[in-house]
């Protein structure tokens, strides 16, 4: 069975490997503080062009959105979020679980819209609701699409004029800043957001995201945060080892890129042979509508999610591709969908 189910089926990069093979047996200060935690610091700033953040090396994408959310809200307020995203549809209740409400609007192919913030404000006011104060929104989102810098300057006005939060996960970033149809740099999110992460763990690491806190009312006390919700790993060096490797020579974006250039190959194969898509396409992860019995047969050699039933007789499954996916691979996938 091939698997296009996810971009973390895979161990680590070669080059990750390489790095956490040469650095084993050194003796390394414990909890985050270590040379390699702060070489990639150093490196992800160089990106930044900025030297006035903080960043922290988390295990996990949930773990993060807990922190974050958890730990810069008061416990009155709540994020306003896509009806789609990943907080609300894929982390088990897990911000609603330390006492946080997840408002979730309407979106418009996975991307939420000032137009939709100001809905969720005017529809709680006084103290009888909770008190939106955050906005969540991830690139690329849960449906593969990504924001415009056009989109997120004026997500990022509207919360500065309105007092609220902005926070991106970017568990897939290394997908959305090389993609064909990206204009936003990692200088520009670190400009735009209040907090965001880079996401490792589906992008050539074995695990970890590098949270960027850019609001300096927010990073005080943040390692307590961290300690206290159980994130704050004893080998942090492990961590990172791997970002170091990862933005020592721009590899984190390297490997994006071939996430990207496979799931482009698929789409192509996709789009000729006549087939609609549930989401547009632009990232590595697809979303094509096939007709049932295609999907019965598709099943008995690759490994894929259902996304939607969209009638009786089709429906929209997710491909996924990563760093690691090989031609040959995606040349079975295609061959089959020809063949059909």
């Amino acid at each position: 069975m091939i698997s296009f189910m996810n971009d973390y089926s895979e161990g680590a990069h070669p080059r990750v490997m390489e790095l956490l093979m040469k650095s084993n047996l050194e003796q390394n200060i414990g909890y985050g503080e270590d040379v390699h935690c702060e070489r990639a610091k150093k490196y992800i700033k160089q990106q930044l062009q900025r030297e006035d953040v903080d960043i922290h090396f988390i295990p996990g994408g949930t773990q993060t959105n807990l922190l974050v959310i958890s730990s810069f809200l008061r416990p009155h307020q709540c994020v306003i979020a896509a009806h789609t995203g990943h907080v609300n549809v894929h982390e088990t209740g897990a911000i609603e679980a330390t006492g946080h409400k997840v408002v979730t609007m309407p979106a418009i192919d996975g991307k939420l819209t000032p137009a939709a913030i100001i809905e969720a404000l005017e529809s709680h006011s006084g103290e009888h609701m909770v008190l939106p104060k955050m906005v969540y929104i991830s690139d690329t989102t849960e449906l593969g699409t990504i924001y415009t810098k056009a989109e997120l300057t004026a997500l990022h006005k509207l919360c500065k004029e309105k007092g609220l939060l902005l926070f991106l996960d970017g568990a897939r970033l290394g997908s959305a800043l090389t993609c064909k149809t990206n204009d936003l740099s990692l200088e520009d999110i670190a400009k735009l957001v209040d907090v965001f992460y880079i996401g490792g763990t589906k992008n050539g690491a074995l695990l970890g995201e590098a949270l960027v806190i850019c609001k300096e009312e927010l990073k005080e006390d943040f390692r307590y945060m961290i300690k206290q919700r159980g994130a704050m790993m004893a080998k942090g060096f492990v961590l990172g080892i791997q970002f170091e490797a990862l933005f020592e020579d721009n590899l984190y974006y390297e490997l994006g890129r071939h996430a990207n250039q496979t799931a482009e190959k698929i789409a192509e194969v996709l789009q000729k042979c006549g087939y609609a898509f549930y989401a547009p396409t632009c990232s590595n992860q697809l979303f094509p509508i096939l007709p049932n019995e295609v999907l019965e047969q598709l099943s008995k050699n690759f490994i894929f999610m259902e996304q939607a039933k969209v009638d009786e007789k089709h429906s929209a499954i997710r491909l996924v591709t990563s760093w690691a996916t090989t031609d040959e691979n995606v040349d079975a996938l295609c061959e089959f969908l020809q063949n059909i």
